[in-house]
């Protein structure tokens, strides 16, 4: 199939200065521009100057319904562009399943790289970079949030993760609470705006005042224990995770990622010991 290409276009995540001069002429060509709220990004335009054809909504709740236009513009030969409100879309932000609808379909799909928070906030952090998760805004409550709280307990990789100002404090809490104090930890505020603020420290002593604006938190990874496993230890942790509800696939899962061991080795244990 021949067509136009959809865009995934990223925006400054605070600073303007950071609108990249490809990005104004992919804007500029759009027949469409896919974006989270059409007042902002119509303001981003106008600064730069783009005269945008014409602006849709394509947020957490209609992308999904935005689809079928999409695929109508690109179908046509035109090209179409999604931004977010800040930063590059796709990431914890709409155009997911835009992109996975366009290319289903067998329409082009290309990126303007540009600003990323997380990797604005690891870059300065001053913590491992070579290796890392992101996770994105952790989930609210329930066991879903108990869940990827633990895991980031036992993750040995630096983590990245968003929060909203009037949820930072419990995160920060729930994160100190679970991974102890002494893990490592850089809170960035406001990044790349007048007002930018970077935190470092550990999570016992971090603090990060009257909450406001978006933020990104860095977490450092957990300690390797370079100490050989014995298997009566992971036999051990495999049995304590199932007694506390896990399935024996859940639990070897669980204790391999604590102990850096392979996935199949535990769960041949587990199954052996049963």
């Amino acid at each position: 199939m021949t067509g136009g290409t959809l865009w995934l276009v990223a925006t400054p995540i605070g600073n303007l200065g950071d609108l990249s001069p490809r990005a104004v002429e992919v804007l500029g060509n759009a027949a469409l521009v896919c974006c989270e709220d059409t007042r902002r990004t119509g303001r981003l335009l106008r600064h730069a100057g783009i005269r945008a054809d014409r602006l849709a909504v394509a947020n957490d709740h209609t992308e999904f319904h935005r689809i079928d236009e999409v695929l109508a513009e690109l179908g046509a030969g035109n090209d179409v562009a999604v931004v977010s409100d800040a930063g590059t879309p796709g990431v914890s932000d709409p155009g997911e399943r835009l992109v996975r609808a366009a290319i289903d379909a067998g329409h082009t799909v290309s990126g303007v790289p540009g600003p990323v928070a997380a990797i604005t906030a690891l870059t300065i952090s001053g913590l491992p970079t070579d290796r890392f998760v992101f996770e994105g805004f952790l989930p609210r409550s329930g066991r879903d949030r108990e869940r990827r709280l633990v895991e980031l307990a036992d993750e040995h990789r630096t983590a990245v993760i968003y929060e909203a100002p009037h949820r930072i404090e419990r995160t920060l809490a729930d994160l100190r609470s679970t991974c102890g104090d002494a893990r490592a930890v850089v809170v960035c505020r406001e990044l790349t705006k007048l007002y930018e603020t970077v935190l470092r420290g550990t999570l016992g002593t971090i603090d990060v005042g009257t909450p406001k604006g978006e933020y990104v938190v860095v977490l450092g990874g957990a300690p390797v224990d370079d100490t050989p496993v014995d298997e009566a230890t992971l036999v051990g942790a495999v049995r304590a995770e199932i007694e506390a509800g896990a399935s024996t696939r859940d639990a070897a899962a669980t204790v391999a990622r604590r102990f850096g061991v392979a996935k199949r080795a535990v769960y041949a244990l587990a199954i052996t010991a049963r």
